[in-house]
């Protein structure tokens, strides 16, 4: 018999491959990155970084959630530099709009960063965040309560 050819998605290999080569290190950055602006997902790399099994998966979910913490901070930073003039004048975003939006975020608060996690959204809520200066501490704790449990979700399911 013929020998049996592998079928794997386009790139699905070499994006193993190179996971497995950066490791732990690998995966925080990739978690990382995602939970900024760049648009991939952190499920998939946490997923593969799993089911490779190199590493224990108490350390793989400590790394990940380290990982994603640390790009949702990122982009609440990006946010909170970020000045109305800016929007106004090179986005056309009226202060109107900006007034409103702040209503809403005094409403929900600090507990918005909770739901951080979430693609897209989670983005623009941490960005929203830190635009309007909300308070730093509740943020950290609820983005890290919150990304925790996500991928403990994950563990559970596949583990």
């Amino acid at each position: 018999l013929p020998p049996r050819k592998e079928t794997h998605p386009p790139g699905e290999k070499n994006c193993n491959v190179m996971l497995e080569s950066l490791g732990l290190f690998g995966l925080f950055i990739g978690v990382m990155l995602s939970a900024t602006l760049v648009p991939f997902s952190s499920d998939a790399l946490y997923v593969g970084a799993l089911l490779i099994g190199k590493t224990p998966v108490v350390l793989t979910l400590l790394v990940a959630t380290a990982g994603s913490w640390a790009g949702a901070m990122i982009t609440y930073y990006l946010g909170r530099f970020a000045k109305w003039e800016w929007l106004v004048k090179h986005f056309d975003v009226k202060v109107e709009t900006l007034e409103k939006q702040k209503v809403r975020i005094d409403r929900y608060g600090v507990w918005l960063s909770a739901l951080c996690w979430t693609p897209f959204f989670g983005e623009a809520v941490m960005i929203a965040l830190g635009f309007y200066k909300c308070r730093p501490l509740p943020i950290y704790l609820l983005t890290l309560a919150g990304v925790f449990v996500r991928y403990v979700v994950w563990t559970l399911l596949l583990v």
